[in-house]
């Protein structure tokens, strides 16, 4: 069986390391290499046959949980695993509440990063916390996780792309459907997240750019 990985991270040297672990657990593997989120958007959106996402939290900027968001909203059955310096509990209870099928520390070594795709591959989730580590998440963001899961993916894509400035028209031409329709989602988004405003929503997705801990 083939199986394809798309690994998005801006560090070149870090990239060619999770190759050659992933490359040595699977002889049939195409491995995609992606620098940035906008161009990891452009790729899941178009393709039909990844098998996993490997996803560093920090990309040019674009830190935090947002660039998880953003992936699953555009193709939530595609599995997404988390590979990131930052693997404070906090954050991999909160990565794997959004939706994350995995959270890979990047100090983790190729056997135990293998060990994690196979899980994943095989429909498990993996995480490095013991059962018996107790994290407990600031209620203000369990209730903030819980919101952005009613978003229906459409209604993600509307968020994330609220949060890139654009304009209605602009998100209608974006998605092919009319400005009536976008403004209906918009709404609803504003609804889930218990918020008046864009701004307001915006904000709330702001919650997760950096540190999600409070």
């Amino acid at each position: 069986m083939k199986y394809k990985f798309v690994v998005v991270d801006d560090h070149p040297l870090f990239r060619g390391a999770l190759k050659l672990a992933l490359s040595a657990s699977k002889k049939n593997v195409e491995i995609v290499e992606v620098g940035d989120l906008e161009n990891a958007k452009r790729l899941i959106q178009d393709a039909t046959d990844i098998d996993l996402v490997l996803l560093d939290l920090s990309l040019n900027g674009v830190g935090g949980l947002t660039g998880l968001i953003a992936l699953r909203a555009i193709q939530p059955a595609v599995p997404i695993a988390i590979v990131s310096a930052t693997d404070d509990a906090v954050t991999i209870r909160a990565a794997l509440a959004l939706g994350a099928s995995g959270f890979i520390p990047k100090s983790s070594g190729p056997e135990t990063i293998q060990n994690a795709v196979q899980t994943i591959l095989d429909g498990g989730v993996w995480s490095p916390l013991r059962p018996d580590d107790e994290v407990e998440l600031d209620p203000e963001l369990v209730e903030l996780i819980r919101s952005m899961r009613r978003l229906t993916p459409q209604q993600g894509r509307v968020l994330g792309m609220m949060a890139d400035g654009m304009l209605n028209k602009q998100i209608a031409h974006e998605l092919n459907v009319s400005e009536a329709t976008v403004k209906a989602h918009v709404s609803a988004v504003l609804f889930k997240l218990g918020v008046e405003s864009r701004t307001q929503a915006v904000i709330r997705l702001a919650r997760f750019k950096e540190d999600v801990q409070p």
